[in-house]
């Protein structure tokens, strides 16, 4: 049977242009469409769909505010959609963090240039997206006990996060303060339209400071660099160095170039944190830190909204401690203290 699909969008054209771009994949069916937020919330109630694909910019309720209500009375996957705008990424960044699970770009019309390969792409992503078990969680509160800090110092953390990355990567940095003894360095993959935009959101509403990655960034304590679409983010004596050497098993920026490259520079005095993620990223590169003393942590999966990316690390029998989100921040302090 189809994954059923329900279409938000204030344009008819794009409405139907969803439509027909959709179920061009035979695993995908439109069972009703909305043209804002409300008719949305009301939607997802009635037709119970398996996914939700929705723009961001609408009359009467937005797509972030239709997002947080959707996540807060009847969890059910969103795929946000946007154009390119400043406010539009904006209004994307600030959705991924109410519980949308991915940010796309709006496909182009059927005439232009590469639309046949976007919109299978595309199909694919919300497809995937489908599949992830959205629930309400219990944020660890039935944990039993607080993780004992490490016996060596922390230097430098490096985190990554793919699928309901945004959230947990707020929590985590808000927690810490501006004053954090330590550089982090950030892998979060999100869509090359929305990474400027994802860290000026973050720099805005965590006390850390949080910027895009550029070759030749010192290290600092207390700041945040976020790995720059189509580079790996890795380091070398104290500064950072973007790669553009080719993808690593598709991805680029790779979570285990970063890892890896951490691991050569820092050694046991390295942290590699392994967040919520569809895939298998990071795995190599955590390897790596293991192999030469580093901690690796990663998130349990009671807290992910999908735990692909931490169980790799587990099943690899290489993660130290698993936590769940809310324990993360205070344990990341206990390293570097």
């Amino acid at each position: 049977m189809p994954l059923r699909v329900l279409v938000v969008d204030d344009s008819p054209t794009f409405r139907a242009l969803l439509r027909e771009g959709l179920e061009r994949d035979p695993e995908l069916s439109v069972v009703a469409e909305a043209r804002n937020g409300t008719e949305a919330v009301s939607l997802v109630e009635s037709v119970s769909p398996d996914v939700v694909v929705m723009d961001v910019e609408m009359p009467e309720l937005d797509g972030y505010e239709a997002t947080r209500r959707i996540m807060a009375e009847r969890p059910t996957p969103v795929v946000v959609v946007s154009g390119s705008s400043e406010r539009a990424v904006r209004m994307s960044v600030a959705a991924l963090e109410a519980g949308a699970l991915t940010a796309l770009t709006k496909p182009p019309g059927p005439a232009e240039p590469g639309s046949d390969r976007a919109w299978r792409r595309f199909a694919r992503t919300v497809r995937a997206m489908a599949e992830v078990r959205v629930v309400r969680r219990p944020n660890g509160a039935d944990r039993e006990r607080p993780s004992q800090p490490p016996r060596r110092e922390t230097s430098v953390i490096a985190m990554a996060a793919s699928t309901g990355g945004p959230r947990a990567v707020r929590t985590i940095l808000e927690s810490l303060g501006e004053d954090f003894p330590a550089p982090i360095l950030l892998v979060q993959h999100i869509g090359e339209d929305f990474a400027e935009g994802f860290a000026r959101w973050l720099d805005a509403t965590v006390p850390m400071d949080v910027r895009l990655a550029r070759e030749g960034d010192p290290l600092r304590a207390g700041a945040v660099y976020l790995a720059p679409p189509r580079g790996h983010l890795t380091v070398q004596k104290g500064a950072i160095r973007v790669c553009d050497r080719a993808p690593i098993h598709g991805f680029r920026p790779s979570a285990s170039a970063t890892y890896a490259s951490v691991a050569r520079a820092y050694g046991e005095r390295a942290l590699g944190l392994i967040l919520t993620g569809m895939g298998r990223d990071g795995v190599e590169g955590l390897r790596e830190l293991h192999r030469r003393g580093g901690l690796v942590v990663a998130q349990d999966a009671s807290t992910s909204v999908v735990d692909s990316m931490p169980a790799s690390a587990r099943r690899a029998g290489i993660v130290h401690e698993v936590l769940p989100l809310p324990d993360i921040s205070a344990y990341l302090r206990s390293c570097v203290a």
